[in-house]
């Protein structure tokens, strides 16, 4: 069984930056994506980062301003997000999961889920 829970999260205006962290408690070693949620829509895939680091990818809604990472010594990864825009505006989850490539876009590639953080983006 594994644990998440998400922090950071907050109001922020356009052009800032938060960064969000996941601590994971469990068996760890797995896949962790961010997913997110704005109101009225689907969740949908923001990044995901496989199991030692080394490789990572990015919704091209984020790419460029969002950096995913980890520190397995502390079972923690994090979202720093920069150049936040209105759209931005959220629930961010994460998720632990065993993916490869496309397949870690998929929310059911996730088998546990943090509660959320909300992230809001003013104009």
């Amino acid at each position: 069984q594994v644990q998440l829970v998400e922090s950071g999260g907050g109001l922020v205006q356009a052009g800032g930056s938060l960064r969000l962290s996941c601590a994971a408690s469990g068996h760890t070693f797995y896949a962790m994506g961010w997913f997110r949620q704005a109101p009225g829509k689907e969740r949908e895939f923001a990044a995901r980062i496989n199991p030692s680091g080394a490789y990572r990818d990015y919704a091209d809604s984020v790419k460029g301003r969002f950096t995913i990472s980890r520190d397995n010594a502390r079972n923690t990864v994090y979202l720093q997000m920069d150049n936040l825009k209105p759209e931005d505006t959220a629930v961010y989850y994460c998720a632990a999961g065993t993916c490869s490539g496309s397949g870690c876009q998929i929310i059911g590639s996730y088998y546990y889920w943090g509660q959320g953080t909300q992230v809001t983006v003013s104009s």
